[in-house]
């Protein structure tokens, strides 16, 4: 079963300030499976944020669609069970770890005590048992990082999305990361994996595809990928290159 479709998907933005349009997206189209993890991989303004804001209905595709468990993302029913980790979360910083979670947790209509059962669980999971009283304000990027994780999965979705979400971790905590996304892959959760750190794509993930210039390049196993003993690295240089380099947004 497909949880996450995209269709001929294309995004223009205006630039500032001479308004010029640039392709964020151009005819887009991508399937991922149930209970498969999916790495996103695509230089530094290739369009992978703009193709998750658009699985999540946050902006609007010019052309095409998305579909999510089989819905249009336009279909509020279903954001119940998407869990969403943002490359820079933002959350009001006068809050507790436990008191965001416990938002986290009502706002996906959870009971009272699975809320406060599932917090204790993910607190302790990334390591914010100690702190979790504290104001976000006084945590590290990485600690409020992985508290943006534990809101992800306080409602235990079908499925992740996750951007970036190694950003501003040391190595123990992208470690933990990478234990919970085996973790969520052994229980059958469908992780939509974006990240710049090629060695965590070929650890983690079951297939690849690389954005590039707002299109999609290379989709493949990663065992597929690295049958030929060449690295992701190489073969990711090797794909921009021949797209003409980076890209716009």
């Amino acid at each position: 079963m497909n949880v996450i479709t995209y269709t001929g998907v294309s995004k223009k933005f205006k630039s500032w300030p001479r308004g010029k349009s640039i392709q964020a997206l151009d005819d887009f189209s991508l399937s991922i499976e149930q209970g498969e993890v999916f790495g996103f991989l695509g230089p530094n303004g290739a369009g992978k944020s703009t193709a998750i804001k658009i699985l999540i209905n946050l902006i609007y595709p010019d052309k095409g669609s998305a579909t999510l468990l089989g819905e249009d993302v336009k279909n509020r029913r279903i954001r119940r069970s998407i869990g969403y980790l943002p490359e820079n979360p933002f959350f009001y910083d006068h809050l507790s770890a436990e008191e965001l979670l416990w938002f986290g947790g009502k706002t996906s209509g959870l009971k009272s005590q699975d809320i406060r059962t599932r917090s204790a669980e993910l607190l302790r999971r990334v390591d914010l048992t100690n702190v979790s009283k504290r104001p976000l304000r006084t945590y590290s990027k990485g600690m409020v990082q992985r508290a943006g994780l534990a809101l992800a999965l306080i409602h235990d979705p079908e499925v992740v999305i996750l951007d970036e979400p190694m950003s501003g971790l040391d190595p123990i905590g992208r470690k933990m990361v990478g234990d919970i996304i085996t973790e969520l892959k052994q229980r059958g959760k469908t992780v939509f994996f974006s990240s710049h750190i090629l060695t965590d794509i070929e650890r983690f993930c079951d297939r690849a595809g690389f954005l590039i210039s707002g299109r999609l390049r290379v989709v493949d196993r990663i065992s597929s990928l690295l049958a030929g003993g060449s690295t992701l690295e190489d073969i990711f240089l090797s794909e921009v290159k021949k797209a003409g380099g980076g890209s716009e947004l």
